[in-house]
């Protein structure tokens, strides 16, 4: 994946990859000891069943490693998000 600035990933959709929209990217959590980013922190969509995803105070969490594309979206894998 190429580099990316966090900076240009704040308020970017996150989409399934199955088309489903998941939220908008509200923070990314990273080990401070390592630098590996651990979680994306995702405002979910209003219409999203959230029975399916990990979430932590009204926000969705998806692992790093789920994360497929950066583009005009952020594609995440869906079914490893579980």
């Amino acid at each position: 994946m190429a580099k990316i600035f966090t900076k240009n990933l704040f308020d970017k959709h996150v989409m399934g990859s199955d088309g489903t929209e998941i939220g908008t990217l509200y923070n990314i959590v990273v080990d401070i000891r390592t630098g590996d980013l651990i979680d994306l922190v995702i405002k979910p969509d209003m219409a999203l069943d959230m029975t399916n995803f990990r979430v932590e105070d009204n926000f969705v969490l998806i692992p790093f490693e789920s994360v497929r594309a950066v583009k005009d979206y952020i594609v995440v894998e869906k079914r490893s998000v579980l």
